[in-house]
């Protein structure tokens, strides 16, 4: 696997509440079978350009589909050969900051 991405969308034209939009972008995003992390600004998934971008493009789809307007943001990681990059990233900041290189 070689590309994090970081996907938030939701629609601007439901009102305040939009959990169950999103909630169904999250659904497409599990039935996948790739990596994820979901977060509360957004949802990182993990796994080859191809098959990430299609999860995008069926998140974005679903939600264009009783949306006239729809806010997406998408930030991309492509690094050759790694895998099991959602967890690493995380953990070798955790190694730093118990070693206490954190501090400012």
């Amino acid at each position: 696997m070689s590309v994090i991405i970081e996907l938030s969308l939701f629609p601007l034209d439901k009102g305040q509440g939009v959990s169950g939009h999103v909630a169904r972008a999250v659904g497409i995003i599990r039935q996948s079978g790739l990596p994820h992390v979901l977060t509360p600004m957004g949802t990182c998934i993990e796994g080859e350009w191809d098959e990430v971008r299609d999860v995008v493009d069926a998140c974005f789809a679903a939600m264009a589909a009783d949306s006239d307007r729809v806010y997406m943001t998408l930030k991309a990681d492509w690094r050759r050969g790694r895998s099991g990059g959602l967890a690493s990233k995380v953990a070798a900041v955790e190694e730093k900051l118990a070693a206490g290189e954190g501090g400012a």
